[in-house]
Parts: structure tokens; C-alpha cells; sequence
């Protein structure tokens, strides 16, 4: 078989793993048993060749691709509700009531705003209003520009430190390691297996936590150009520049995955070392749960 390009998403208890034309999500359930749920990929990014496009392509491929990610933890999550005994909150039932058979679409969309604006006030609003308290005594926008970098790059690393504690969350990134060892065991052209899976490493350059901290360069150097105008000013200029920030960072992404040269290394390096914190020694049993999932859509 011809080798494709694959990638994936730790999920609860489980990996999503997805190629050029499907998508597979495997779950190990409490019982011990793996559920595998596999479909084609129905991608509107794609049907419309958006994704041929250098630089447009990656807004709306990290739009989509956020959409499926938070798609599949919901339906891992599913395997670990009480069905009885599930409270739910004032939202969820007045979603439901509004919304009735769509109220699941809703609660997803609500999450996904929530989620947006969240990040908009850890990693837009917070750093500009404290780096705008040096402006008067530093007056060179670069170094301004700079210091508010710092800043979210260090909001970033804290808040991954800070959730990394959590017993769920650090299963979740064994998961997340056993998905870059299964990915890594196939682009090595090596048998499927959790024995062959374990030689390799879990840090990846293609991984989303790279993507996160190439995110975080790109606006500093992109940010520098535009000056240092009053906060108001400059919370809607990030706001408005965070598709083309994307669309940079999707394809020094995309470059990464392609080449493995010297400049490759040296720009992977940071999210790498980052991906120390996001990604944990997965047992064997969570390796198969990857590699079924990989084994699903290749």
C-alpha cells in the first residue's frame, strides 16, 4: 500500500487517528475491551480545494480540525457517563429543552465559543495589558512586541504545567505519547506492533503542541511590523490577525513534517522540548488502543 500522511488526537481513554480519507477514534472501555468507530472523512475544506491553497489553507484547516478534535472527545467521553446517576447542568438542560435533537450540536458550539474566548483572554488580552505596563519606560516596539511574547509563551507553558497534574488529563498525554510511537512505527515502514511501537520516542514534529508554540513565534514577528498602538487597538489587530497567523504557522508546520534537514530541527526544537510536558510513556495496552486506530485508517 502506498504510505499516507496520518495524524491523530489523544482522546479519552483512547487515540483518534485520521489520513487523507478516513477517520478512526479507538476507546478502551472500563471493561477493558477497545471500541473502534471508523468513518470516511467528510471534509468541506477539502471539497471545496481550499486545502490546495498555500496560506489561506490553514485558518480553515485548524478551524475544521478543532471542530472533529472536540467531535472526538465527546464521543470518547460517552463510554464513561453514568447514565443514571449524570447530573446535568442549568446549560445542558436548557440547551436541551431549546434545541432537542440538536441540542448536542449546540452544547459543542457553546464549548467551542467558550473555548475561543477563553483563549482569546489567557493568550491575547492578558499579555498585551501587562506588556503595555513597560511602554513607558521601553519605547522600542520590537522589544515590546517581544516582551508580550514572552508572556504568552510562558501563560502557555504554565497553564500545560498547571493541567499536566491532573491523573486524567496525564493518562490523556500517555495517549498522546502512544499516537506519535504508532505514527512514528509507520512512517518507519516497521510492522504494526507494541513491541516495534516502543523503540521510538513520543515527542513529534507535526505534533499540535508545535503548532502551538510555532503560533506563539509567528505573532511576535508578525506583531512587530503593525508598532505599539494604545490596547484597545491592539487587541483588535491580534484578534484580526489570527487567521493569517494560523495560515503561517500551518505551513512551517506542513515544512516540518516534510523535510528533516537542520533549519527543520532547529525550528522543531522549541515545541519539542514543550511536547516533554504534553506527552507521557504510554503503557502497552495503550499503544494497541493506538495502533488499532492507525491500523483502521491506512
Amino acid at each position: 500500500m502506498k504510505k499516507q500522511n496520518v495524524g491523530g488526537q489523544a482522546v479519552i481513554e483512547g487515540v483518534m487517528m485520521q489520513s487523507k480519507n478516513y477517520r478512526a477514534i479507538a476507546v478502551r472501555k472500563s471493561n477493558g475491551k477497545i471500541e473502534l468507530k471508523k468513518e470516511r472523512i467528510k471534509s468541506w475544506v477539502q471539497d471545496k480545494k481550499i486545502d490546495k491553497i498555500p496560506f489561506l489553507r490553514g485558518a480553515f484547516v485548524l478551524f475544521e480540525t478543532m471542530i472533529q478534535g472536540m467531535k472526538s472527545l465527546n464521543y470518547s467521553s460517552e463510554f464513561f457517563m453514568e447514565d443514571d446517576e449524570e447530573e446535568e447542568d442549568a446549560i445542558d438542560r436548557f440547551l436541551k429543552k431549546i434545541f432537542k435533537d440538536k441540542a448536542n450540536d449546540a452544547i459543542m458550539a457553546v464549548s467551542l465559543i467558550l473555548a475561543m474566548v477563553i483563549s482569546v483572554g489567557l493568550f491575547v488580552l492578558i499579555p498585551t495589558t501587562i506588556s503595555g505596563f513597560f511602554s513607558g519606560i521601553i519605547k522600542n516596539n520590537i522589544v515590546l512586541n517581544l516582551i508580550e511574547g514572552i508572556i504568552r509563551i510562558s501563560i502557555l507553558i504554565l497553564y500545560m504545567l498547571g493541567i499536566s497534574k491532573n491523573e486524567d488529563i496525564k493518562r490523556t498525554f500517555m495517549y498522546h505519547g502512544a499516537e506519535h510511537k504508532a505514527i512514528y512505527c509507520y512512517e518507519n515502514e516497521l510492522e504494526l506492533t507494541v513491541e516495534n511501537a516502543k523503540k521510538f520516542t513520543t515527542l513529534h514534529p507535526r505534533c499540535g503542541t508545535n503548532f502551538l508554540f510555532i503560533v506563539m513565534a509567528t505573532s511576535i514577528i508578525l506583531f512587530s511590523f503593525f508598532g505599539w498602538p494604545n490596547i484597545f487597538a491592539r487587541i483588535v489587530m491580534r484578534i484580526i490577525c489570527i487567521p493569517i497567523v494560523a495560515g503561517i504557522s500551518y505551513e512551517i508546520i506542513k515544512f516540518l513534517g516534510k523535510y528533516n534537514n537542520i533549519l527543520s530541527k532547529i525550528v522543531a526544537y522549541p515545541g519539542m522540548m514543550l511536547q516533554k510536558i504534553t506527552t507521557k510513556e504510554p503503557n502497552d495496552e495503550q499503544l494497541e488502543v493506538a495502533i488499532k486506530a492507525l491500523k483502521a485508517v491506512i
